[in-house]
C-alpha cells in the first residue's frame, strides 16, 4: 500500500504542475480581458461623430477607426478563445488523473475498503488521495465553465457596453471564486507531509 501512495504522490506533482500552467493562463486571460474591455470603453465614444472635433470633416475616418478596433476586439477574442481551450486541457488532465488513480487503485490486487481508509504514518489514506483528486478536477472544472461564461458575456457586451457590468466581469476573472486555494494548499500538505517533516 505505501507504494501506491507513492504512486498517488507523483500524481499529485503532475496536478501540481498543472495548477502551476493554470496560474500562468490566469494572468494571460487577465490581462488579454482588460485589452478587449478597453476596447469596449472606446467603441462608445467613438460611434459618437461629435468626440472627433474637426476631424470629423474628413469623409470615412470615424468609420475606419471604428472598424479598425472592432477588428482589434474581434482579434482579441480569439486569443481569449485560445486561452480558454487551454484552461479546458488543464480540466481535462485533472479529470485524467483523477480516473487513472481510481483504476490504480481498483487494479490493486486485494485491496479492501479498511486498506483503502488506513493511514502509514504521515502518509494520507488512499480514500483521501482519491477524494482530493476528484475535489480539485471539480474546483478547477467549476472555475473553468465560470470563465467561458465571462467571456461570452463579453461577447455579447460589445453591443451594450457598460463599464459596471465590465468591472464586475473582469473581477470574477480575478477572484477564481470557485478556486479555494487554501483547502487545495491543504491537501498538498497533507500530501507531501513526509517531505516537510
Amino acid at each position: 500500500m505505501e507504494s501506491i501512495v507513492k504512486r498517488f504522490q507523483s500524481k499529485f506533482r503532475k496536478v501540481r504542475e498543472e495548477m502551476n500552467q493554470w496560474d500562468e493562463l490566469q494572468s494571460c486571460l487577465i490581462s488579454q480581458f482588460r485589452n478587449a474591455s478597453h476596447i469596449v470603453d472606446r467603441l462608445q465614444v467613438l460611434q459618437n461623430s461629435n468626440n472627433y472635433g474637426v476631424l470629423k470633416c474628413v469623409i470615412g475616418l470615424g468609420d475606419a477607426i471604428l472598424e479598425k478596433q472592432i477588428e482589434s476586439f474581434r482579434n482579441i477574442l480569439v486569443s481569449i478563445r485560445k486561452t480558454l481551450e487551454e484552461f479546458h486541457c488543464i480540466v481535462l488532465s485533472l479529470d485524467k488523473i483523477h480516473r487513472d488513480s481510481r483504476q490504480l487503485v481498483k487494479g490493486s490486487s486485494n485491496m479492501t475498503v479498511k486498506q483503502l481508509h488506513q493511514q502509514v504514518g504521515v502518509k494520507p489514506s488512499l480514500i483521501y488521495c482519491l477524494d482530493s483528486l476528484m475535489f480539485i478536477h471539480e474546483i478547477y472544472n467549476s472555475e473553468y465553465l465560470l470563465k467561458s461564461s465571462v467571456i461570452s458575456a463579453l461577447s455579447e457586451m460589445a453591443l451594450k457596453p457598460s463599464a459596471s457590468d465590465l468591472g464586475a466581469l473582469q473581477q470574477l476573472l480575478v477572484d477564481q471564486p470557485n478556486l479555494n486555494t487554501e483547502e487545495v494548499q491543504l491537501v498538498f500538505d497533507k500530501i507531501f507531509a513526509e517531505e516537510l517533516c
